[in-house]
């Protein structure tokens, strides 16, 4: 039984008699006050999808629910729905666009390292590689000697997202995007 402090984005726990995934996390340590920090976490139920928000201490145990994390890559999208297919075993798994939106801004064809979260044979959750490789579609053109100055500019992704990235940084190059942080980490190794 892990402690509030020691889970992560998209576990699975039993929390009063359901199974929920945690979506986000939020740790805040309140003023003047002797011991732990609070952790407020927004957690869907997986039979329902109802949505709930929780506060725990960092002491606070809970239990892990029984999940699997199957290897996936990206298949297509049918209106609303997104399709992945399992590396291994070659089944598919859907999600409603509304449910991996969040997600789906560091995701195309090409991403590597993709994992589905199932709990009770149902796909719940995309858990996404610490970094992600996209392509820039759109940023002001690349200033010579850029590279000299910690300065940055806005550069919009194959997915839509937006990063600021270095000013020597031009259209039409892969970089490496830090998916926690929606940081540029570096220029992509190319293919």
């Amino acid at each position: 039984m892990p402690k509030a402090s020691e889970l992560k984005k998209n576990a699975a726990v039993e929390y009063n008699g359901n199974v929920y995934v945690i979506r986000t996390i939020e740790r805040s340590v309140p003023q003047g006050r002797a011991g732990g920090s609070i952790y407020r976490m927004r957690m869907y139920d997986v039979a329902t999808g109802n949505k709930i928000d929780e506060t725990f201490k960092d002491s606070d145990m809970l239990n892990l629910a029984d999940l699997t994390r199957r290897p996936a890559k990206f298949s297509y999208s049918d209106g609303d729905e997104y399709v992945f297919m399992d590396n291994e075993d070659y089944s598919s798994y859907s999600f409603n666009k509304e449910r991996i939106e969040e997600e789906l801004q560091f995701i195309n064809e090409d991403t590597e390292g993709l994992m589905v979260v199932i709990v009770d044979d149902a796909p719940i959750a995309l858990d996404l590689p610490a970094n992600v490789d996209l392509d820039i579609v759109e940023t002001d053109p690349a200033l010579k000697g850029g590279s000299a100055t910690a300065r940055t500019k806005p550069a919009i992704l194959s997915t839509g997202l937006t990063v600021q990235v270095p000013e020597h940084i031009s259209t039409g190059e892969r970089i490496t995007i830090s998916v926690d942080e929606r940081k540029f980490v570096s220029r992509a190794d190319s293919k």
